[in-house]
Parts: structure tokens; sequence; C-alpha cells
């Protein structure tokens, strides 16, 4: 089969399956199998694909056909400019937590080798993105998952950044100390089990439970963060945590006790960043 038809016969086939976006999934997909980049995909309809290629290809659009996300099917992501791994250990990084990032980062460089604590590190995203822009931070990441942290100790040694970021198994913040960080940054698990029906399939049926929803209500995870992190800032200190537009007043109130508590939209103007400042 030609490379051309391999594409339209695979846009058919995700479209007749729902899948969102069949034209850039089918290229993506092609990308992965060949081993090549979009820019071969289009300088070379005329190729020939393999038996075996043609193989592969039906495989993996029979994953995608069935809900798996394509990046679980690649084994990766990007985030903050940055290729990371990912599996189904980890939630896939979005662009909107790159929002944190952007919230972080004026706070972060306004201090002196600033100390951050990203909880619930996941792939790592926030924790790289961090080190990475701020080359004399002292970062340290937290998971409860023994295969998240190793996913994310193979992306900061990827990226020559496992020096730059110590990795804790703990639950949230326990045992990291009073008064230490300047910054503790997390994407928590914000979903209500209430919500589950309107998030999207792929995501409840092939992402990882417990970094998605975090209780009945979405506050579960961010209610007992809040207490722990205020116990764990230095006087001064700023939290800053992924929301949504549903947990956003709920949010709020949980930081009455703290200072300049603030909510940024993303671009969709939904309520995704909430940050706060700790009180002497």
């Amino acid at each position: 089969m030609l490379l051309r038809d391999a594409l339209t016969s695979a846009v058919n086939r995700l479209t007749a399956a729902a899948v969102p976006s069949p034209r850039m999934n089918a290229d993506l997909l092609l990308m992965f199998t060949l081993n090549c980049d979009r820019a071969y995909l289009y300088a070379h309809p005329e190729r020939q694909l393999s038996s075996d290629e043609q193989s592969r290809y039906d495989q993996v659009l029979g994953q995608r056909a069935q809900g798996v996300p394509a990046q679980y099917i690649t084994g990766h992501q990007e985030f903050w400019g940055m290729d990371l791994i990912v599996s189904p250990a980890v939630l896939i990084p979005r662009s909107e937590t790159e929002h944190v990032i952007e919230t972080v980062l004026p706070r972060a460089r306004a201090m002196t080798n600033p100390r951050i604590a990203d909880v619930g590190t996941g792939s790592g995203c926030i924790a790289l993105a961090l080190a990475k822009e701020l080359p004399h931070a002292e970062i340290h990441a937290t998971d409860i998952s023994c295969d998240a942290l190793e996913i994310a100790r193979a992306n900061a040694a990827r990226h020559q950044l496992q020096n730059r970021i110590h990795f804790y198994r703990i639950d949230l913040l326990q045992g990291l100390g009073s008064n230490r960080f300047d910054l503790v940054v997390s994407n928590p698990p914000y979903v209500g089990e209430s919500e589950e029906d309107q998030v999207q399939l792929e995501v409840r049926k092939f992402e990882p439970r417990d970094a998605v929803f975090a209780g009945p209500t979405g506050l579960e995870v961010i209610q007992r963060l809040i207490p722990q992190a205020h116990d764990t800032l230095k006087p001064g200190g700023w939290l800053v945590i992924e929301i949504s537009g549903t947990i956003a007043d709920g949010a709020k109130d949980l930081l009455h006790t703290w200072g300049e508590v603030r909510v940024t939209e993303d671009l969709q103007k939904i309520p995704r960043v909430a940050s706060a400042q700790k009180l002497d």
C-alpha cells in the first residue's frame, strides 16, 4: 500500500471510530510506525509500505480506535518544549498545565536560589520545566506511585536534569519538614466523581484514576494539600496549584487564611491556576 493511501484509509477508520482529530492521529501514528517526521510523510506520498509496516500501523490504529490515547501508544508527549516519556502509570501532560509554570516563574525568579516542591509529580513535567527554566533553583518532586517516579526519573535523565531534582516516594508533602520551601507547586487530582460522565471516555478508561479523580467533590486532595503546604512553606512562600472551574470557588474558600489569593484563567477563560501566599 502507498503511504498516501494508508493515511487516507487510517483517517476514514479513525473518523468511523469517532476519534478526535483523525488526520492528526493518523499522521502521528504513521510517523511513529515509520520513525519519521511529518515532513517525510508529505514528501513521500508514493512510498510503498512494507507488509511489516502495514501490519504495525494497523495494530496501533486499532489501539487508537479503541480509545487508547496516542501518547500511550507512542510513549511520548511534549511539554514546555521537552519530549517526555509517558506510560499509563502517569497522567498525560497537557498544555493547560503550562499555565502553572507561567505562574511560578516570575515568583521564583524574584527569589535567590528558591527551594521548590512539586507535589504529585507524575511524569515529572512540572519539575523538569522548572529545573530547565530556573538553573539556580533546588527542586524536590514527590509522588505516591513507584511507577510514576520511575517515569519521572527517566525523563529527568533524558534531559540531563537528574542531578537537579530530588525525588521522594511519599504522600503529598509528608515528612519533608516545616518552613523549608519557598514554593509548593502541584497539579493534583481535582475532578469530582460526580463529574465522571463529563470526562472524556479515554481519560476515564486509560489514564490513572488516582491522578484524575480526587473524590466525590474534587477538592479532597487539595483539602489535604493546603495545610501540609502551609506547614512546609517558609513565611512569605507561595502555593501554586492547578484547578478547574468546577472547584475554583471551593479552592478559594480553603485558602481564606492565606494572602494574595488569585485565580488565573487559561486560554479558554476557564479558571486554571490558584495561587496564594503564606502569611508570616
